[in-house]
């Protein structure tokens, strides 16, 4: 995957973003492992390598410093909804230092999702398999990010169990889902609306951060 380290670093400079050496190897080797294990789990409708680093590496690291109050920011964050680890693993990888759950139901993602922590020795994940309603952790969560859940009121309703007091909810979008805005539950208000730039990406892409009236 060496061949792809410019596009990453070209990518990273375009966000503002700086990875150091050992990042980029780690984002990388993820994008090895989950080039190599999507053959047998499914893990992502996208096939090529090339293409994965731009349509899920790229996109999520167009968040890693959205997602709380600062860059520096070490309060837990769960990714509901992982999957393959999106944007979890990348936002681990940039944040060494923030805890970061990765929920799923799915047992095979799960276990690529351990592998990767493994393999990659990122002591900052923490692997749950169990579905989002079922998942009662020992201390909440700061923030509950999201790419790939249906739509806000699901992602409020089904995982605001998991948030403590003051937290923020951090949905990963493509265009701005009026429809969904407007059906969000009473007491969840839009913090904030981010337009993302994400190089190499013509499609619109937007990161909405809910949180609780009051």
């Amino acid at each position: 995957m060496e061949q792809y380290r410019p596009r990453l670093q070209q990518a990273a400079a375009q966000m503002g973003l700086t990875l150091a050496g050992a990042q980029q190897d780690k984002l990388l080797a993820y994008l090895d492992l989950f080039a190599r294990w999507n053959a047998a789990y499914n893990l992502s409708a996208v096939r090529d390598p090339s293409e994965m680093l731009e349509r899920h590496i790229i996109d999520s690291l167009s968040v890693v410093n959205l997602c709380g109050t600062s860059s520096s920011d070490q309060s837990p964050l769960i990714d509901v909804g992982s999957g393959g680890g999106l944007p979890g693993i990348p936002l681990a990888i940039v944040h060494p230092e923030r805890p970061v759950s990765l929920l799923d139901s799915n047992g095979k993602k799960s276990r690529f999702q351990f592998q990767v922590a493994s393999q990659l020795k990122l002591g900052n994940i923490n692997v749950v398999n169990q579905r989002v309603e079922a998942y009662r952790p020992d201390s909440l969560y700061a923030g509950v990010v999201s790419r790939a859940f249906a739509s806000l009121q699901d992602m409020v309703s089904g995982s605001e169990h998991l948030l403590s007091p003051g937290g923020r909810f951090y949905a990963m979008k493509g265009k701005i889902p009026e429809d969904e805005l407007s059906a969000l539950p009473k007491g969840i208000k839009v913090e904030q609306l981010h337009t993302l730039q994400v190089p190499g990406c013509d499609a619109e892409r937007h990161l909405i951060v809910l949180a609780r009236e009051g």
